[in-house]
């Protein structure tokens, strides 16, 4: 059985293939899925996905109102702000500071006032049902330094501070959730959060195999893990009309704006999901510089262009070689 590094729009199904067993469901707008070794756990391990992400959801949603992100940039509109955080917001605040961190700020978490100014404020299938949006240009990007937890948990922003957890939280999510089912239930897992995977437990005799698509569901390469992440981030699938032409979703925080669409996607391994999503997102704001980046912090990546030509980092198999696992 493969999982796929994309974001399909399937129906929840359960199969089984090769001794794992697979269920999907929707959650945190986007299309999810959980590979197990046992049967007898999968359904277990599905409602302690479900329960997470609903939290997730309640705590960092930029779309909810009543969520700790939207309450506290309402308080941050007009002046500085603090509040009180609940210990998984602090959580993943933290964790998004640490993406921030290892890659040098390429991967900020405070591009919330940019990402509203590029159109990227409601839900991603109201704002592709718009004409087009009026840009008029970027928006100051506070810096992540500027976000601070004190010892109570308590969480200080400047004033017009939006917090995005969009490259940060569902690898986050992956890893947390996979760890959360080797901790309660028997066997191996893979967690596939649209595309941001993470395993925990015993993997499967010959790894889990993992296949890397293009937008348009191509298959691109087979690669098969055992203990590691892997994660796609795009500039091809959350994209919508700006009446000066095509946005996504990736924010250079050094310029306010959208980034360069210089590739259309780029997929790498690491320990964490959060370090792989770190290393993919961070490729995708430095566009041409990014194979050096990724070479000089040993990471292994495919890098696609929009027209389809990859390049390929660090210990990532070329395509022409069968399907093999990428050392740790």
């Amino acid at each position: 059985m493969t999982a796929t590094l994309a974001n399909p729009e399937a129906q929840a199904l359960i199969t089984e293939a090769d001794s794992v067993f697979a269920a999907s469901f929707r959650a945190i707008g986007t299309t999810n899925e959980i590979l197990a070794t046992r049967s007898d756990a999968l359904a277990a391990a599905v409602e302690l996905a479900k329960d997470h992400l609903a939290a997730l959801d309640a705590a960092c949603s930029r779309f909810r109102p009543d969520s700790e992100v939207s309450l506290l940039a309402a308080r941050a509109a007009e002046a500085d702000a603090w509040t009180y955080a609940s210990p998984l917001f602090l959580d993943y605040l933290r964790a998004a500071q640490h993406a921030a961190r290892i890659s040098d700020g390429l991967v900020d978490f405070t591009v919330g006032r940019a990402l509203l100014a590029s159109g990227y404020d409601q839900d991603m299938d109201q704002v592709r049902s718009r004409d087009g949006y009026h840009v008029d240009g970027g928006a100051a990007v506070p810096g992540w330094e500027r976000v601070q937890i004190d010892g109570l948990g308590r969480v200080s922003v400047p004033k017009g501070t939006v917090i995005d957890f969009g490259a940060t939280a569902k690898a986050h999510a992956a890893d947390m959730i996979a760890r959360l089912l080797a901790l309660q239930l028997p066997g191996g897992f893979l967690v596939n959060l649209g595309g941001d995977i993470a395993t925990a437990g015993t993997a499967p005799e010959d790894g889990w195999s993992i296949g890397v698509e293009a937008a348009d569901g191509t298959e691109r390469q087979a690669i098969a893990i055992t203990v590691q992440a892997v994660t796609t981030s795009s500039t091809q699938l959350r994209t919508w009309k700006t009446d000066v032409g095509q946005a996504h979703h990736i924010i250079d925080p050094r310029t306010g704006r959208t980034a360069e669409a210089v590739w259309g996607q780029v997929t790498c391994v690491a320990t964490t999901a959060l370090e792989a999503n770190t290393a993919s997102t961070a490729s995708l704001v430095l566009g041409e510089a990014a194979p050096a980046w990724l070479d000089a912090n040993d990471v292994s990546a495919r890098l696609e262009r929009p027209d389809g030509t990859a390049v390929f980092t660090g210990g990532w198999p070329i395509p022409e070689q069968p399907e093999k696992e990428i050392p740790c």
